[in-house]
């Protein structure tokens, strides 16, 4: 499933990508080595995260133009609340971890750099800014997932693996992908890359991709 042509040539131009996909973490979660700490660790602070980043899609309705970019921020937004923190709620109470607890957590300086920096992108700029500091996190779960169920040699973490790798969740995707064709067209026209303001949104992406990478280099520091 296609995840847009603006996303693709974001991700084909950010070094760091094959970083943040392929990440030691990562490789752990699919041959089951990583320790059960480092990713209850993960857990945690990812739980912290999704509520910042559930919060950052929520101000990419305010930033909108039209109804559907509108309908498909909200749809992301039910997603996160509703679906993706309800695993991460039920992973950590089978570790004894209550949501209580979670919602606790003491955020790492690499999380709150990482959401800061996504809402900051939002408070500052424009739709396009904001999407551009929130894609790597979606398509790159989304791209991970895909990856993982196809190569994975372990089950250790297959029900986090099998969540990525949905039908559900790859549909976010494309729609996502979707969303920020139709945003960047709407803004900027048809040949984005040719506008002075490609330069910019490339490096948003690019940022938000190497703070995903410091965020699996702090799941592994638990």
């Amino acid at each position: 499933m296609t995840y847009g042509h603006i996303f693709q040539a974001w991700r084909d131009n950010t070094p760091a990508w094959p970083a943040y996909t392929r990440h030691s973490f990562v490789q752990g979660l699919g041959d089951g080595t990583l320790p059960r700490a480092a990713f209850l660790h993960y857990l945690k602070q990812d739980y912290v995260f999704l509520i910042h980043f559930s919060r950052a899609w929520a101000l990419a309705i305010t930033k909108a133009d039209t109804v559907e970019e509108m309908r498909l921020a909200a749809g992301t937004v039910n997603g996160l609340i509703n679906e993706e923190i309800a695993l991460h709620i039920k992973t950590c109470a089978a570790a004894g971890i209550d949501e209580a607890t979670l919602f606790a957590t003491q955020e790492r300086q690499e999380n709150l750099a990482y959401t800061r920096y996504v809402l900051d992108a939002g408070h500052s700029g424009d739709l396009l800014d904001l999407l551009a500091a929130l894609a790597p996190c979606v398509m790159g779960y989304g791209e991970i997932g895909a990856h993982l169920a196809t190569s994975k040699t372990s089950d250790t973490y297959a029900e986090w693996i099998n969540t990525y790798a949905s039908a559900e969740y790859q549909q976010v995707c494309h729609d996502v992908g979707m969303l920020i064709d139709g945003a960047v067209a709407r803004r900027i026209g048809g040949t984005a890359n040719a506008s002075p303001r490609w330069a910019n949104l490339q490096g948003r992406f690019a940022m938000a991709t190497q703070l995903e990478v410091g965020f699996w280099d702090m799941g592994l520091d638990p």
